[in-house]
């Protein structure tokens, strides 16, 4: 079967890899996606061992429209009694970008009549629209002529871990910052930290991908549960054989902040995530951090000033860029940011930059490389 996993900007990299390596076949980037296929099995685990999958569809049909009246034709065509009953209920979320449809929302209206009267006419009732808590979501991506129908398997986006009982004013999407440290090449084996933690993201994620865990494993729900051809005793099999592979990591992962609300909000979320052993959070201000000898991974999200703003950020900036050079040589830092006029005051040359999305803010994720007497620009 066709599945399609969604992810953020910039990730469809990180992605493809991670779902190779759960045994996916015909693995193809896409934009903001990557598309595969798998059978029932693949299905499962891939909800719950992907980390930078916002959700995984699965396509049921695919066609060329020549007119809003061919969406609805070709919808129904397709057999809705395979996933659906007349007492169920669904919900369509519509992705339009075509000049047939003036309004997103209209062709997710017609997915609707379409699916209604297919059941009306074979057994005269119809299932019912539930935009809360429904049995099924339809998703609806139209770009240009092709349309492609697809069933949500995830329903509630895949970031939303399960583990997070306490977050800050402006907590970090968990697939960012799963991404971030993917695209770092972190492998757990050498130290990682977050002097500017926050409710403690990036450090859980760390630790998650460091033992091993898969980031399903605290979620309560995933869609396919509801559908007709769902099979417990499959997807208990796939989660006992994946959580065999959790382990206790050695390696030291470090969140501090200078909020001690934000470091009990931290320790909060560790202690759910069942990392309490592997992460240690302290309240610290950047400034006064020293670091451990050796190699080192240094993650930094700097409070962005659309939504949290300092007496003065480009001072904030600044000393981030001082602090990292005179007293981080030898590791590697990466800093992610959306104020990108900010990021000239950490006055420090990045070895790459790439382009990322935290929700619908645009980010620059720099990545410094500090040698001994790393030099200071302006560029």
């Amino acid at each position: 079967m066709k599945l399609i996993a969604k992810t953020l900007y910039g990730l469809e990299p990180v992605l493809a890899k991670e779902l190779i390596a759960i045994g996916s076949q015909n693995v193809r980037e896409v934009n903001r996606a990557v598309t595969f296929n798998g059978d029932p099995k693949l299905l499962y685990k891939a909800n719950y061992c992907l980390r930078s999958a916002l959700s995984i569809l699965v396509a049921i049909s695919e066609f060329r429209i020549k007119s809003s009246k061919d969406l609805y034709n070709n919808c129904l065509k397709t057999d809705w009694g395979k996933y659906l009953d007349s007492d169920s209920t669904f919900s369509v979320v519509p992705v339009v970008k075509s000049d047939f449809f003036t309004h997103t929302g209209y062709a997710g209206l017609l997915i609707k009549d379409a699916v209604a009267d297919w059941f009306r006419s074979r057994t005269g009732k119809r299932p019912s629209v539930s935009s809360t808590d429904p049995d099924i979501l339809i998703n609806l991506h139209i770009s240009h002529d092709k349309a492609t129908i697809s069933l949500d398997s995830s329903v509630v986006p895949l970031y939303k871990r399960g583990y997070r009982v306490e977050q800050s004013a402006a907590p970090l999407n968990e697939v960012l910052a799963a991404g971030m440290i993917m695209l770092s090449g972190w492998d757990g084996r050498v130290p990682l930290m977050d002097p500017m933690c926050g409710s403690g993201t990036i450090p859980i994620e760390a630790g998650l991908i460091a033992c091993q865990v898969p980031p399903g494993k605290f979620r309560k729900f995933f869609g396919f549960q509801r559908w007709k051809d769902y099979d417990g005793d499959l997807f208990a099999g796939m989660k006992e054989e994946i959580d065999s592979g959790i382990a206790l990591s050695p390696v030291g992962i470090k969140g501090s902040d200078i909020s001690g609300d934000a470091v009990a909000q931290a320790r909060a979320n560790v202690l759910n995530a069942g990392l309490d052993e592997v992460i240690k959070i302290e309240i610290a201000d950047f400034k006064d951090l020293m670091p451990d000898n050796g190699e080192g991974l240094i993650f930094i999200n700097p409070p962005y000033g659309r939504r949290i703003q300092p007496a003065s950020i480009t001072e904030l900036y600044s000393m981030i860029g001082t602090k990292l050079k005179h007293s981080f040589s030898g590791k590697s830092a990466f800093i992610i940011t959306s104020d990108k006029e900010y990021l000239m005051h950490v006055g420090l040359r990045p070895r790459e930059k790439k382009i990322l999305y935290n929700g619908a803010l645009e980010c620059i994720f720099a990545k410094y490389e500090l040698y001994q007497g790393t030099r200071k620009t302006g560029r």
